[in-house]
């Protein structure tokens, strides 16, 4: 179980699948003489239930339920693993976290990163010609040689890592939260409460500055992670608490970027995407999200935790106010993306697939994968594939029936375990019947594929190392 302030440093690497490829570039996608635009904003924490477009019970989020009328809403879409590091990895890379080394929640004490042999998304994209900048938060690695300017970004503004890692969070152990100007400090103990307007603002000018050529922003916004802060423009404004006041301005900042794209007339040739890096972190109750009907949230495997809102618009590309009940995953964006634009795909392989067809509503399209797998840590606890996911035995958080903790301090977690369990999500998404004793050829075929994801990745549960895994990038 993690530690209430949410910090693990997971060293060394991790195995991984059978490598894919990614796909050969295609010409790209052009409006206007141009490749597209690529606009990724990224929450933390968000839970399943946290937006007006899925849930009746969520805070106001009038620019995203605009933005879900206007483009494509995603019902099964999915995070590699329910935590910050290992997810924003795969978002980035393309791989599965186990793939690159990159595992849990690197801190301020970590001495490995991201590794520079790996392409990012950024890097792809800024071979093709593109302006990139990301602005929030980064997480894959706070020392110099991990930072984003060595992996494609050409501006950063934001924290290294989690907002929770400073010495005025009621459970942080940590000396101090700098925030980030390329690689120069503006603040140690920044005000946090300025952080998702500095964000925006940045993303902003962003925009203006580059609307003569293509660019790739990513607004990886550090809220609604506690601890919480919103603007004193937004306290109160939600009615729904400080947590509904902390959605409701990141909701008013895609609200911004989406102006900004429509002032420069930019609307037509821009992929906007909307998602979230894994499911609430339940412990900290009124201070947290909702993972809606899913089961548990944040550091689990169940839906809660790997299952999030997605959100994609492209005016003319992507169909206006549709759904996709398909699967898909963040290390599909970077295959899908790269191939948008017309740019060469990494040299090493990777493990996600271009989902393009899904994102554009193509008649008849499926999810390109027979599978994703879902780990925690180095153990693989979870396979889905179509409409059945198999839990593995294993040990998971949970506060059962318990209250969550009050005024930003966790309630207190504990520890349950999961027979194997096999559910069928299309008739129960919260994974409450178990069917495994009823459909003992589904858990064969699913437990044939979980074996060949183990010998790539590993399972530290059956102890395997897997056969591909590259090592995170150390520091001297």
């Amino acid at each position: 179980m993690l530690p209430p302030w949410h910090f693990l440093t997971v060293l060394g690497g991790v195995a991984l699948l059978a490598p894919l490829s990614a796909p050969a570039a295609a010409p790209p996608d052009r409006r206007g003489g141009r490749p597209p635009n690529v606009v990724l904003v990224l929450a933390d924490d968000l839970g399943y239930g946290d937006l007006g477009c899925y849930s009746p019970k969520a805070p106001p989020t009038p620019n995203l339920d605009r933005m879900a009328r206007e483009g494509r809403r995603f019902t099964d879409f999915y995070v590699a693993q329910p935590v910050c590091s290992a997810s924003r990895a795969a978002l980035l890379t393309g791989c599965y976290p186990n793939r690159i080394g990159i595992l849990g929640a690197l801190g301020p004490t970590s001495k490995i990163g991201l590794s520079d042999r790996e392409k990012t998304l950024a890097e792809l994209l800024a071979e093709r010609g593109y302006a990139t900048a990301l602005y929030g938060k980064w997480h894959l690695g706070h020392l110099p040689p991990f930072l984003p300017a060595r992996h494609g970004f050409g501006d950063y503004f934001g924290l290294p890592y989690s907002n929770d890692m400073w010495p005025r969070h009621p459970t942080a152990r940590f000396p101090a939260l700098p925030l980030l100007d390329g690689t120069r400090t503006v603040a140690l103990d920044p005000d946090q409460a300025r952080l998702t307007a500095q964000y925006t603002e940045r993303a902003v000018r962003f925009i203006e500055r580059n609307k003569a050529r293509p660019f790739f922003l990513y607004l990886a916004h550090s809220m609604p992670h506690v601890p919480l802060h919103a603007s004193a423009a937004f306290k109160g404004k939600s009615k729904r608490g400080l947590y509904g006041d902390v959605v409701l301005e990141i909701d008013w900042s895609v609200g911004q970027v989406l102006g900004a794209l429509r002032k420069h007339g930019l609307d037509e040739n821009t992929l906007v995407i909307f998602t979230s890096d894994n499911g609430p972190w339940l412990s900290y109750g009124e201070h947290a999200g909702s993972a809606g009907p899913l089961r548990e949230g944040k550091g689990t495997t169940w839906e809660g935790g790997v299952r999030v809102p997605f959100l994609v618009r492209w005016p003319g590309r992507v169909p206006a106010n549709t759904t996709c009940a398909e699967p898909a995953m963040t290390i599909d964006l970077l295959p899908t993306l790269v191939r948008r634009a017309g740019a060469a795909p990494p040299r090493l392989p990777i493990d996600g697939k271009d989902v393009w067809p899904l994102l554009a509503g193509e008649a008849g399209a499926r999810s390109p994968h027979e599978a994703y797998f879902f780990y925690w840590g180095r153990e693989l606890q979870a396979v889905r594939s179509g409409r059945w996911k198999l839990h593995f035995p294993h040990d998971y958080r949970t506060l059962g029936d318990g209250p969550g903790g009050k005024a930003g301090k966790p309630a207190a977690y504990r520890t349950a375990r999961t027979p194997l369990a096999l559910y069928d999500l299309q008739n129960d998404v919260g994974e409450k019947t178990n069917v495994a004793s009823k459909r003992p050829e589904v858990v064969a075929r699913l437990r044939k594929l979980a074996e060949g994801a183990r010998r790539g990745l590993g399972d530290s549960a059956t102890r395997q190392k897997g056969e591909g895994v590259r090592p995170p990038g150390k520091a001297p």
